[in-house]
């Protein structure tokens, strides 16, 4: 049986420096390992409504959108890579839009209304990137408060960070530091590995 991994692009750039890190970590993953790519951008995604009915019925109660197929990829898949710029310190906007929407795909609820993690022991990568130049894209917490809210997102659902891919500065480089390539890599052989 293929190992599948899902990516996650939420940069609007289908060729971009998200999508292009994105890619170092997926082909480290081998061939061997089912790729399921989604730019977000390129999604119909309809809004959450916070109707609170996907915490009883396990889905989505809306008209069926590509957050419904993603939901099911989700839930099938054995690793997953997340990519986004970095936007007023945060994911961007339509990856957080899909990741609202998927929530029963991702975790589950306690008749006490606690939180149940539906992948545990699965792996996953984040990757970050954004214009502010190293150190101030430290000092204003633009890539850190990216990261953490990736974190916390995957937290809940039960993926352990195998870890994360971080380029500051993007508006006065020209490509992608080619150690920065090579680490991409190692994180997807390292996926691999614990698909």
């Amino acid at each position: 049986m293929t190992k599948t991994v899902v990516v996650v692009n939420g940069s609007p750039r289908r060729n971009g420096t998200v999508a292009q890190l994105l890619h170092a970590v997926s082909d480290g993953c081998g061939a061997d390992c089912g790729v399921h790519w989604y730019d977000v951008n390129e999604m119909t995604v309809r809004p959450c409504t916070g109707c609170m009915k996907c915490r009883s019925t396990g889905t989505c109660v809306l008209p069926r959108d590509d957050a419904h197929a993603f939901a099911e990829d989700i839930r099938g898949c054995g690793g997953i890579i997340i990519g986004t710029p970095v936007y007023w310190g945060n994911m961007s906007g339509q990856l957080k839009l899909l990741f609202d929407r998927v929530v029963p795909a991702l975790m589950g609820e306690s008749p006490r209304g606690i939180p149940v993690p539906l992948h545990r022991g699965k792996r996953a990568v984040i990757i970050t990137a954004c214009t502010t130049p190293w150190p101030f894209s430290v000092l204003f917490r633009q890539t850190g408060n990216a990261v953490r809210s990736l974190k916390e997102i995957l937290r809940y659902a039960g993926f352990r960070i195998t870890g994360t891919l971080v380029l500051p500065g993007t508006k006065n480089k020209r490509g992608i530091p080619g150690r920065l390539l090579k680490k991409g890599c190692r994180l997807g052989k390292q996926l691999h590995c614990s698909l």
